[in-house]
């Protein structure tokens, strides 16, 4: 079975995290100048979740019963975060030249009581930086938070996205690229707000317990081990049969939460396993694309799938390598009876899911992100191009699209 990735978590990284190299106490400190290096950045802060730390960015902005501009189509946690900070999501659709929030429609959403918007490079394709610039010169007050969780130093136009606003928010949990079994990393150039930032987080974050450090660490073994060539058959099994649910599922449709866990301080053992992985980071997007290169070269004339536009400025960096077709879960499950699995991303429009549909301010009929969400799939990648696999991915996946309807076109949702 050819996994849809593997986890940019290695043995090698659990074995470092396990040795004495590194002190115990300033394991986090040191994971924290390690990233601030790798962004280019002045700071970095660390936070257990991704999802924690846009919470604690928000209230360190000093914004409460705002108004804050995101993606309709964006994974839920997003969201979550602004609403137990105190503020309120509008939620715009998505642009139909790319995956990602249209901007000008952005920009029509806001208000005197606009906070801030949260700009999401989602898949790895970076932000429209020219579109954002014409909104920020119109709005130069307005703070902007750059959503990388997706996007590790991509590019627009030779500059790095995760540069373009007053802070910049990462996800590190097994399916990014580059992991600290979980975790969430704030980055910003700016002093005052990381000083704020830290103060909030060391007053209010309770430090990682020992049973913590002890279940991140057989969290580890277990996913790493999951993902292995033998046994990751019996792995989709067990999580087809919903018995995987409590390591994978990350959200309820109609409830609006965080976990249970979510203030409480990311481990020392987390930190080392962090530092490790991003020693491979640039390895690991050079890998992904290749693979995007590959498969949009492979099946660019195939009527059936259709790859999201990217322009000449932009550089993604390919988290996921999504397409749309027309009957994703029928392509899905034919494939995987077949060895391959196709991954299943953001299946849903946030503004629609129950927990949202009476409470959110929205902007929009959000057309285009129910098409994506209705249409997308990402194809198989990995920490390291494999070409055999590509091939036997794209092999399966043509006999796949041959009894399929054409693809559909952003450009139609309108």
């Amino acid at each position: 079975m050819i996994p849809r990735f593997t986890p940019s978590m290695e043995w090698c990284d659990i074995w470092a995290a396990s040795s004495n190299s590194l002190h115990q106490d300033h394991a986090v400190a040191s994971f924290e100048a390690v990233f601030a290096e790798h962004a280019n950045q002045e700071y970095a802060v660390a936070f257990p979740y991704g999802r924690t730390g846009l919470n604690f960015l928000l209230r360190a902005l000093g914004l409460d019963n705002r108004e804050i501009i995101c993606p309709a189509y964006t994974c839920v946690v997003v969201p979550n975060a602004v609403v137990y900070s105190g503020n309120r999501p509008v939620f715009i659709d998505s642009s139909r030249d790319d995956a990602n929030m249209d901007i000008r429609a952005a920009e029509q959403a806001i208000t005197d009581n606009t906070g801030a918007i949260i700009a999401t490079s989602i898949f790895g394709h970076p932000v429209n930086l020219d579109l954002l610039d014409e909104l920020r010169s119109r709005h130069p007050s307005l703070p902007i938070i750059q959503d990388c969780a997706h996007s590790f130093f991509a590019d627009w136009d030779g500059r790095p996205v995760h540069k373009e606003g007053c802070a910049t928010l990462f996800a590190l949990n097994i399916s990014k690229l580059s992991c600290s079994v979980f975790g969430g990393m704030v980055t910003t150039d700016d002093h005052a707000l990381a000083l704020r930032l830290r103060e909030l987080r060391d007053a209010e974050l309770a430090p990682a317990t020992t049973w913590k450090t002890v279940s991140r660490f057989l969290y580890s073994v277990a996913a790493v081990t999951a993902f292995n060539s033998t046994l990751y058959g019996l792995t989709l099994k067990l999580q087809r049969a919903h018995l995987l649910d409590r390591f994978t599922k990350y959200y309820e449709a109609n409830l609006i939460d965080m976990p249970d866990d979510w203030l409480d301080a990311l481990s020392n053992f987390e930190a080392r396993v962090g530092i490790s992985s991003l020693t491979r980071l640039g390895d690991r997007i050079s890998a992904r694309r290749q693979y995007a290169t590959y498969y949009r070269e492979k099946l660019k004339n195939h009527p059936a799938i259709r790859f999201f536009p990217l322009p000449p400025q932009a550089d993604a960096s390919y988290s996921h390598c999504a397409v749309l077709v027309s009957n994703p879960q029928e392509v899905r499950e034919t494939c995987r009876r077949q060895g391959v699995e196709l991954g299943e991303l953001i299946e849903y429009v946030v503004p629609l899911m129950d927990a949202y549909r009476d409470t959110a301010e929205t902007a929009g009929d959000f057309l285009v992100s129910k098409a994506i969400s209705n249409r997308v799939i990402n194809l198989p990648v990995a920490s390291k191009f494999v070409q055999s696999h590509a091939d036997r991915a794209i092999k399966v996946l043509l006999k796949v699209l041959e009894s399929q309807p054409p693809a559909p076109d952003l450009l139609e949702c309108a």
